[in-house]
């Protein structure tokens, strides 16, 4: 164990401890007299030594002390009663910590780092104690109040574990500890005064691995846009990787696939989230997976125990996985004995008698006479009561008739149910189709094939018969290496339907949906939609060549099954390559078996592969080229950008060979694929790279790869297919000119299991986490830069700066979906959605991206602009605006022109922006400036007023003769409006360095404005008004010759308005501020963006934390990863 260090003299130990090992910095020592052979009386002195000289008489016989070169001080820093146990402690200083210590210069230094390690282990061990006893252990609540006051995160961001670790700048560590909450990785480090806060959203990931540097064997490596780091010196490094992986998984599932968001039902409510949690949903995935069970099952409990195998007579050590429809059993050794029991073939579950042969025995009988003992299971007593409460339920929702016939019929044990096909039958391919004859034949008819070919069919037959009396006929067969190498060799043709149904589980759907398919069929036909649209353009395209569809009958029977499937999952509705598979499922199965298998592929076999941006497959495409790299090295380096493989490999996935393979032969990889799953494809894609692997090699470009691989599967043969042979779709792209060698698809087969069969499903499953974080931060990069095509040209933004703002932009959409509950549906993520329109933000994010990066913040007042900015962006009235909108307005506000800039203000004083519940629009802006008793005086030479009054009226005229010329005239502005435009100038102006000088101008400005309002006032109603206006304006003037410039103002510049209306257009406001040269200054003055997004980037988080908590604490630096 860890001990907390504490300062020791080894002067006064020497004789008491003999050192075993050293190091530069470590020494392990064995109490003296510990096993030392012909010690005793050492040992006995050494003992009594112990109880006179300590407190605690029994003293650890192994320890470890840290030693400071050239210091007599050393402190132990852990201790072990056994030589493995300090050994273990041995090796992860060695690992961990001693490569780290040589980048320290200072001695200080090394002894500080190395006690705060330490110190955070012992915390970290009586943590992990603590957990295992509560549920929340005081430990974790200390972490929690250190995590608020460290990130000031709102309540909402439920801090989910906690960690003691290093974190890497170059080549220094900084010891601190790791946070993971549901939303971010965090991390702090307070070392020598020096504070380090590091924030990471998870959704800003694009890479999470275990890797090694220089200094560490095994580092977790965090990537993100612009930075890699590395976190090290875990007490469990595989825990917190899991962890870590988990919680990426997640969120990024949840805030970015929004086509999958449904599938984790517990962990749709991230405030719910726990450590537990998470470590049960890998275990479910895991389980799932291996099994290739429903999304819906969630794995009960897994128990060490041991199965009767009656075929090698003996027990096989492994584990029971019990859910809520489903007993499984996995051998330890992989591969060995594998048994999935449904519950609804479950009669009956008993605690036999304890011996010490056959200890906490139960026995699981199911209908087809078989049973199945267990024994070595611990906690028996509750583990079958809750066995037995799960069997009673689904008996009573699916009562079952168990067959008592003693036949040997394979089908009868396995369909005979009241549950079974329904009375509806659509359809029948028996008629081409000689294989899907009565359920009770097993050879087919000798005048269908030559004798040699029936023969070979035959011995298949009798292979599978003999397994299935040794081995079980039905879903709960044993399944070992031997029914693997008979599903290699390819399944016989009369028994390919059934084994489909049996290996994928298909079966269970089926007998427990009766009629289902009916209503569905019933439901869905004539209904007109774009799926059904898309069903019919490809139905004529599936398997073109074969006679089964070639007539009615056959394209009917696929036309109904894809049809109720899109009417079944309309999430995923119908998909290309979906009917070619179905259609190859109709040559072996009936309509509704056919059906049901479509649903186990397509739901539970390939997730995610058919949906609208295919996501599964794609990350199984990136898993394929990890995959080329590891075990065909040589062809990856040749072809270094595997992108190419990979688009051709993609049918492979997706259609599971059948397009670009021989009929005759693709099904036996659909042989393969029905029992192993994905792992089959892998494989066997790696076994065709590597068939070809010398010419790929040689081959001049990608065109010329492509066509060596088209050639090779186009010549790949079944030699015991009893069908005659049918070309695949790819077969146009052969090139027959060269003989291409036959290869025969069962050695192919062969020779992917024995080359490349070792992967695992819980590797796979690890890689498809691993890259499918890669496959949707790609999906991100792919929609930004689509994004950002549409947007530059229309804007004069900086590409660079645009796509800083699209990150402050997408950031302040996620950070809604993190904390503000509940998420409104709107607000999702949505990638079926164009390009521009999938990230939106509500006002009050627009408010807070207008505070951070608009160049009009105007102290108070800059929220109510960002208010009227908002409405006259939202064009639609959603309430949301896009990305497209935001940047076109910053554009004007920092690029545009003067009179643009002028507008986009007008207009943002008008409606829709300004209402009339606007909630400053009622206070009006009382300031001695504004007042339109005050006389208008230019300050300038009597000769330059009168040449600059004609200027500013031939301006206004000319202003008016082109409104029809421009686009739509803007509503003139009331006096209402106008003060709110005011005061939104003055407020525009406020610390400006030139603030006197645009006060003094813009209150000249308002004047004049104000006046001219006044003018068109009295214009509507008075022919005279200018010449009572010029009384007016002479009234104060000092002299005769200081005229005003509205006397002659022509009445016609101004639209007629009702009486007693007070209106001033855009044309005149304009007209009036480019009298004003500081106001010109101001308003064309350079302005720069990029010290706006760079305190954005820091002050982001803070403000936004600030705003949601309603406290004032200390801003902190989000780390821009």
């Amino acid at each position: 164990m860890w001990l907390k260090p504490e300062e020791v003299l080894l002067k006064n130990a020497l004789k008491l401890w003999v050192t075993q090992k050293s190091s530069c910095y470590f020494i392990l020592q064995r109490r003296r007299g510990h096993g030392e052979g012909g010690g005793r009386i050492t040992g006995r002195l050494v003992g009594a030594l112990d109880a006179v000289l300590d407190s605690n008489a029994r003293v650890a016989p192994f320890r470890i002390l840290l030693q400071v070169p050239g210091s007599q001080v050393y402190s132990p820093i852990a201790c072990g009663a056994t030589l493995e146990e300090i050994n273990q402690h041995w090796d992860w200083l060695e690992q961990n910590l001693l490569h780290t210590l040589s980048v320290f210069d200072n001695k200080d230094d090394i002894a500080s780092f190395v006690k705060g390690k330490v110190k955070a282990l012992i915390a970290e061990e009586t943590s992990s104690r603590l957990a295992e006893q509560e549920e929340e252990p005081e430990k974790f609540r200390e972490a929690l109040v250190k995590f608020e006051a460290r990130f000031n995160f709102p309540e909402a961001e439920k801090l989910v574990t906690f960690y003691s670790c290093c974190c890497w700048k170059g080549r220094v560590p900084r010891q601190g500890w790791l946070y993971l909450s549901i939303n971010h990785l965090c991390f702090y480090s307070s070392f020598l005064g020096k504070e380090l806060k590091l924030v990471v959203p998870w959704v800003d990931i694009q890479k999470l691995e275990r890797t090694s540097n220089v200094f560490l064997t095994d580092t977790i490596r965090i990537t993100t846009q612009n930075k890699e780091r590395d976190f090290s010196m875990f007490l469990n490094l595989d825990e917190v990787f899991k962890i870590m992986e988990q919680l990426a998984d997640v969120t990024l599932r949840r805030l970015l696939d929004n086509e999958v968001f449904d599938l984790d039902p517990d962990l749709q409510e991230p405030s719910q989230i726990t450590k537990r949690d998470l470590e049960a949903r890998a275990q479910n995935e895991f389980f799932r997976a291996f099994f290739r069970l429903p999304r819906k099952e969630k794995l009960r409990s897994v128990v060490d125990c041991s199965l009767w195998t009656p075929f090698s007579r003996c027990h096989t050590v492994g584990r029971m996985f019990t859910s809520d429809s489903y007993i499984c059993f996995a051998s330890r050794e992989d591969g060995c004995c594998n048994v999935v029991l449904p519950l609804r073939e479950v009669v009956s579950i008993e605690k036999m008698e304890d011996t010490s042969l056959l200890p906490n025995p139960i026995i699981v009988s199911i209908r087809s006479k078989m049973a199945f003992q267990f024994i070595e299971l611990k906690d028996r007593e509750s583990l079958v009561e809750s066995l037995l409460e799960r069997l009673r339920q689904v008996h009573a929702n699916r009562p079952v008739r168990y067959d008592t016939s003693d036949s040997d019929n394979m089908t009868s044990s396995v369909f005979h149910s009241t549950n079974m096909c329904s009375d509806h039958k659509f359809g029948d391919l028996e008629a081409v189709c000689p294989q899907n004859r009565e359920e009770g034949d097993k050879e087919m008819s000798p005048p269908l094939l030559p004798e040699a070919l029936l023969s070979r069919e035959q011995i298949k037959i009798s292979l599978w018969n003999d397994h299935f009396v040794e081995y079980g006929r039905t879903v709960c067969m044993f399944r070992t290496e031997k029914i693997r190498k008979l599903v290699a060799m390819g399944i016989p043709e009369s028994l390919r339907g059934r084994l489909w149904l049996l290996f994928s589980d298909a079966v269970t759907d089926l007998a427990l949906h009766p009629g289902y398919y009916g209503s569905l069929v019933e439901e869905s036909l004539g209904r007109g939609c774009l799926v059904s649209e898309e069903i019919e353009r490809d139905l004529h395209r599936s398997l073109p060549q074969h006679p089964a569809f070639q007539n009615e009958t056959g394209i009917a029977a696929l036309r109904r099954v894809l049809t109720a499937y899109a009417h079944r999952n309309p999430k995923i509705g119908y998909c290309q390559s979906m009917n070619i598979l179905t259609s190859v499922l109709l040559l072996y199965a009936k309509e509704e078996e056919a059906f049901w298998l479509l649903v186990a592929v397509c739901e539970r076999m390939l997730p995610d592969y058919f949906n609208h941006r295919v996501i599964g497959a794609q990350v199984d495409q990136s898993v394929f080229e990890e995959l080329i790299r590891e075990h065909l090295p040589e062809l990856a380096e040749h072809m270094q950008d595997l992108s190419a493989l990979a688009s051709v490999s993609l049918s492979w996935f997706l259609t599971l060979f059948l397009s670009i393979m021989p009929l005759e032969s693709a099904v036996n990889v659909v042989d393969c694929f029905f029992y192993d799953g994905i792992k089959a494809i892998f494989q066997l894609g790696l076994a065709v790279l590597e068939a070809n692997a010398e010419e790929l090699c040689s081959s001049k470009d990608d065109g010329q790869a492509l066509m060596v691989l088209s050639r090779f599967l186009d010549h790949i043969k079944n030699e015991d297919s009893p069908d005659p042979p049918v070309g695949s779709h790819h077969a146009f792209f052969s090139d027959d000119q060269e003989p291409c060698p036959v290869t025969d698809i069962t050695d192919l087969i062969r020779d992917a299991y024995e080359k490349f069969g070792d992967q695992s499903v819980e590797q796979i499953e690890h890689l498809r986490c691993k890259h499918r974080i890669r496959v949707l931060q790609g999906h991100e990069d792919t929609t930004k830069q689509n994004v950002l095509r549409v947007v530059i040209p229309d804007v004069s933004i900086l590409p660079e700066d645009l796509e800083q703002l699209y990150d402050l932009f997408k950031r302040e959409h996620m950070m809604r979906c993190y904390w503000e509950q509940p998420r409104p549906e709107a607000l999702r993520h949505d990638p079926s959605r164009p390009y521009v329109e999938q990230y939106r933000i509500d006002a009050r994010q627009f408010a807070h991206l207008f505070q951070l990066v608009s160049p009009w913040t105007c102290g108070v007042h800059t929220e109510i602009l960002a208010e009227r900015t908002f409405r006259l962006l939202d064009d639609n009235v959603d309430q949301l605006i896009e990305f497209k909108a935001f940047v076109g307005c910053l554009d004007i506000m920092y690029n545009g022109e003067m009179n643009e800039k002028i507008k986009l203000l007008y207009r943002l004083h008008i409606p829709p922006a300004l209402t009339e519940n606007d909630r400053d629009s009622q206070s009006p802006l009382k300031n001695p400036l504004l007042s339109t008793s005050r006389p208008l005086v230019f300050g300038k030479s009597n000769g330059d007023a009168a040449d600059y009054q004609k200027q500013l009226k031939q301006m206004i005229k000319d202003l008016a003769k082109e409104k029809d010329k421009t686009e739509k005239e803007l509503p003139k502005m009331s006096q209402r409006e106008f003060i709110q435009f005011c005061k939104t100038l003055y407020s525009l102006f406020h610390e400006d360095p030139e603030e006197n000088h645009l006060y003094q101008a813009i209150a000249t400005v308002t004047t004049l404005l104000l006046q001219i309002g006044e003018v068109g006032q009295s214009s509507s109603s008075s022919g005279s008004c200018s010449q009572e206006c010029g009384d007016e304006l002479g009234a104060g003037a000092p002299s005769p010759e200081q005229d005003s410039v509205f006397p002659e103002v022509d009445s016609r510049a101004f639209p007629e308005t009702s009486e007693g209306d007070w209106t001033v257009s855009l044309e005149h406001i304009l007209a009036s501020l480019l009298t004003e040269q500081s106001l010109v200054n101001f308003f064309e003055k350079p302005l720069d963006i990029k010290s706006k997004l760079e305190n954005a980037k820091i002050n982001q988080y803070s403000l936004k934390t600030f705003e949601m908590s309603h406290q004032s604490q200390a801003e902190f630096k989000l780390c821009n990863l």
